[in-house]
């Protein structure tokens, strides 16, 4: 059998091809190099005719420039991927005491809670998150956490004031809060 790989030599997205996974169930962590490249092989593998996507993957690579890299004040950029700017403020204080910006931890009256500063206002709020009943985090489920991402929209959960983002997101930092590894995008 011969392999897209050995045919037009994209080795990111022949683990894809190989695994039947979607650009959207990538395995690189998000903004690497390897995400990048996993998008750059798709593009050209499209490009070719080598390749043919669903509909969301296919609308990612046709509507976005992700995979592109351009020049920024004279460095190498990749495009279309916003980064988060985790270095604002990491410090700041709640009702008087010292506590860490955009860091969950689990408790409070919820599963999860995390401190965020409020961008329009510039307070800092707590948001509290996650199921208080019996029910677990299905991160090492693909399908469950395929479901819950479509259930909830995540894709379009943008305000890091919300539970709804918090929760979409909580496998990007499921190592800190006790997991076996971090998952990669939305849940």
């Amino acid at each position: 059998m011969i392999k897209l790989q050995e045919i037009v030599g994209l080795p990111t997205l022949q683990y894809h091809l190989d695994n039947k996974l979607t650009l959207s169930e990538c395995i690189y962590r998000y903004s690497s190099d390897s995400f990048v490249q996993l998008f750059a092989e798709a593009r050209q593998g499209v490009r070719d005719g080598k390749i043919a996507l669903n509909e969301s993957d296919l609308d990612l690579i046709e509507n976005t420039d992700i995979g592109e890299y351009g020049l920024f004040g004279g460095v190498k950029v990749p495009l279309d991927l916003p980064l988060l700017n985790e270095q604002e403020l990491e410090e700041a204080e709640y009702k008087g005491k010292d506590i860490a910006l955009n860091k969950p931890k689990r408790g409070g009256p919820k599963k999860f809670y995390v401190y965020v500063k409020n961008p329009k206002s510039g307070n800092v709020k707590k948001v509290n998150f996650g199921d208080s009943g019996n029910l677990t985090v299905k991160l090492n489920e693909p399908g469950a956490r395929a479901a819950f991402a479509a259930r909830h929209k995540c894709a379009s959960k943008k305000d890091k004031t919300s539970p709804g983002y918090w929760s979409c997101n909580i496998g990007r930092y499921w190592k800190s809060l006790g997991g076996s590894k971090n998952f990669s995008g939305y849940w």
